[in-house]
């Protein structure tokens, strides 16, 4: 019966992520505390560490902030990140050619801290996008041998940077990075900004990302990047993915091109952002970068058969309980748990909303639409806006080459 084949599969395409995401939780773990000999434990990206004993005693960090049009959030961030401990840093904001106050705002603080220190970003060239552009800029200015790149929504923790400095060194990889807190206010963040761990954790094995260096299992989040400056230089930085819109992928995939290593961490108990303020800024910025992660041309159709086979048809076949026969009732309720089990235990590990939980199987149908409406977008050459800027989606550091392991929203 037909019913009963299309309850099965779901049963399948629900089984396969929910086993993956269980299995990744073990892994996918908060940065311990540092401490021992930072000698024994040091990354691999930045052998030069050991010559500086003060490094050595405390690392050594330049944290290095993007910043167009953001006075309503710089102000917080660098509050937060002056309050790091355990760290000898600098903090650089680089000013975007923003339109408001933030480089008013930066200016006070370096007069009152000389850690803070703020650069005028020049005219964006032809071809590169404004945030890989400024993190370029940013990371020739740093004077510190790691580099933090933090997005200007981010609140670090006070031993934040500290203990991400001890997974980089703990991991032996080259640039580490991870999901901070995601603080939801809306309906629609609530809804969908909680898929970014399902998504992460359902589909890439990080067993085999630890293993490897192939550019398919790159992954990380644009919020928060750690790396080494030497490790920085042999990637290309930046530069090489000056064209991305989602550097989530595309900055690992650039390391592990150059042979380098990449590897993430859970980042909530160190920091926390909230991505988006309102349902429309949600849409925007979930759009802006689809067609590089999920939305691509070469996954969008498997990732869409297996997103919603797997949490949203079990839901709707329960809608038609009293159709069911006993083979199909009993592959729907398995479905369901099975669907919901990510989501029940990410409200519980990453402090999500219980709401958003609950709605998971519209969020899942809501985030697949997203991802078809921007490759529409894009097929028709519609710019996206973003931040007052319009950019034209393209094919750029898109291989079709790269395995679907690398998504992320």
């Amino acid at each position: 019966m037909l019913v009963d084949i299309v309850s099965t599969l779901a049963f399948l395409f629900a089984l396969i992520p929910t086993l993956l995401f269980l299995a990744n939780l073990r892994l996918y773990r908060p940065p311990g505390f540092a401490g021992g000999s930072a000698a024994s434990d040091r990354s691999t990206s930045d052998n030069q560490y050991n010559h500086n004993e003060k490094a050595i005693d405390q690392p050594s960090v330049s944290i290095l902030i993007p910043a167009r049009n953001e006075e309503g959030a710089i102000g917080a961030a660098i509050e937060a990140a002056l309050a790091s401990r355990g760290i000898d840093f600098e903090i650089i904001v680089l000013d975007d050619h923003s339109t408001d106050a933030t480089a008013e705002i930066v200016a006070r603080y370096h007069d009152r801290d000389p850690r803070v220190r703020l650069a005028k970003g020049p005219e964006l060239p032809r071809g590169w996008c404004g945030k890989q552009h400024a993190c370029s800029i940013l990371a020739s200015l740093a004077e510190r041998p790691l580099l933090l790149f933090l997005d200007a929504d981010v609140r670090l923790e006070p031993d934040g940077v500290a203990r991400a400095v001890s997974f980089l060194r703990e991991s032996h990889a080259d640039l580490v990075s991870g999901v901070p807190r995601q603080i939801t206010i809306g309906l629609l963040e609530k809804m969908l900004i909680p898929l970014i761990h399902f998504v992460l954790l359902g589909f890439l094995p990080i067993a085999r990302m630890r293993r490897s260096r192939s550019p398919a299992y790159a992954a990380g989040c644009g919020q928060l990047f750690l790396t080494g400056r030497s490790a920085y230089a042999q990637s290309g930085g930046h530069s090489m993915i000056r064209s991305s819109l989602h550097d989530g992928i595309t900055l690992p995939r650039a390391y592990r091109r150059s042979g380098l290593s990449t590897d993430l961490f859970d980042a909530t108990e160190i920091a926390s952002c909230r991505m988006y303020a309102s349902a429309a800024e949600v849409w925007r910025g979930l759009a802006k970068n689809a067609t590089e992660g999920l939305g691509a041309p070469n996954r969008i159709v498997p990732i869409s058969i297996l997103l919603i086979g797997g949490q949203v048809v079990p839901f709707v076949l329960a809608l038609f309980w009293p159709f069911l026969d006993s083979t199909s009732r009993t592959a729907t309720v398995a479905g369901i748990s099975l669907a919901w089990t990510p989501r029940l235990l990410s409200t519980i590990r990453f402090r999500q909303s219980p709401l958003g939980a609950l709605l998971h199987a519209p969020a899942v149908a809501i985030l697949v639409l997203i991802q078809w409406y921007a490759l529409v977008r894009r097929l028709r050459k519609a710019p996206s806006n973003w931040r007052g800027r319009p950019y034209v989606p393209g094919d750029a550091d898109e291989p079709a080459s790269d395995a679907i392991q690398s998504i992320s929203i």
